[in-house]
């Protein structure tokens, strides 16, 4: 029952790529009632015709900034109108929509900074289509911190199981090594330890720490990166910061009961030696979360699904566990 007088949040949400499933899952998430007003940043009529098309009610109501927050009933949702240059059909990429999608994220995300929203959710996007249009993009993550001037984020992927953070995240594996320095990691391990203070009531961390090299470069004999870095980054940050911190541990024998059972958090030194232990344990039922941004967003865990698009048999699990993320950490820092 919601309590009379209750100050109510607002959470934007992107839908991201238009021709994927962000708008089927945005439409689908929306189909129970949330204590907080959903506000989506998209074109309008993309919105209806997908729910059109996924068979499924919609009820758009227009977003004014100056109107006191309200949460939207089952079937409905707040709209902050952004118009689609062309048409999109369901599965099928249009370079010409790029400058929307980065549009819509452009805008959330000045919202949440002027303290229209609470917080930002954000849908699957197309990195290959837009980089194909002359965008660079490699991911949410990267292009926040850009836009939002923040020197330092953390990649944070999140289940009912695990915690898994990276040191380096959309980037070659050629490029890894030269990313990874004892100030990167001080600055990903103390924003790291901030953020599940803050927004998950962490109050003494445990942080466990991958290292790079197979077996953690076996004393130096197959490579030197723990010796030379993690473990004298580790060092300085024992002296600074309130947390445990365990590692380097080889990657292999991590991600082992005995130590999930022990750990808040993971931290993976690149992409693919984290994510698949993550996904695997928990597909389609993850969030993504980036901590160091002056406010919080929270994402899917999947890409674009191009061949489900418009055709409701998408599972909008991870949405809707994206979206109660964000009220949670909400939550927990105004506490």
């Amino acid at each position: 029952m919601i309590k009379k007088n209750k100050q109510f949040r607002r959470i934007v949400i992107t839908t991201g790529e238009p021709s994927g499933i962000g708008p089927d899952i945005v439409i689908m998430s929306a189909q129970k009632k949330w204590p907080v007003e959903l506000v989506v940043c998209a074109d309008p009529n993309l919105l209806l015709d997908r729910a059109q098309q996924i068979n499924l009610p919609l009820k758009l109501r227009s977003y004014h900034s100056k109107k006191i927050a309200s949460p939207c009933m089952p079937g409905e949702l707040s709209i902050l109108k952004m118009l689609l240059p062309q048409k999109t059909i369901p599965g099928q990429l249009n370079v010409n929509n790029n400058n929307y999608v980065i549009n819509t994220l452009t805008r959330a995300s000045q919202g949440c900074l002027n303290g229209e929203f609470s917080a930002l959710v954000t849908g699957p996007i197309h990195k290959a289509i837009l980089n194909r249009g002359n965008i660079a993009f490699s991911g949410h993550t990267e292009f926040l911190s850009q836009i939002n001037k923040c020197e330092t984020t953390v990649m944070m992927l999140s289940n009912r199981k695990l915690r898994v953070a990276l040191a380096t995240t959309h980037i070659p594996i050629l490029s890894v090594p030269k990313m990874i320095t004892q100030k990167s990691l001080c600055d990903t391990i103390s924003i790291l330890a901030q953020g599940l203070k803050k927004y998950f009531g962490v109050s003494h961390p445990k942080i466990y720490i991958c290292g790079l090299n197979p077996h953690s470069g076996e004393s130096g004999y197959i490579g030197q990166e723990e010796i030379n870095i993690i473990i004298p980054a580790l060092n300085i940050l024992k002296k600074n910061i309130n947390c445990e911190l365990i590692g380097p541990l080889s990657a292999d024998t991590i991600f082992q009961k005995k130590y999930i059972q022990h750990a808040d958090v993971i931290l993976a030194m690149y992409h693919d030696q984290g994510l698949p232990v993550l996904k695997y344990s928990g597909f389609g039922q993850s969030v993504n979360i980036t901590l160091g941004l002056p406010f919080i967003r929270t994402s899917v865990d999947h890409g674009t699904a191009l061949e489900l698009s418009g055709k409701g048999t998408a599972l909008p699990d991870s949405m809707i566990m994206a979206i109660t993320v964000a009220i949670k950490m909400l939550t927990k820092s105004s506490l």
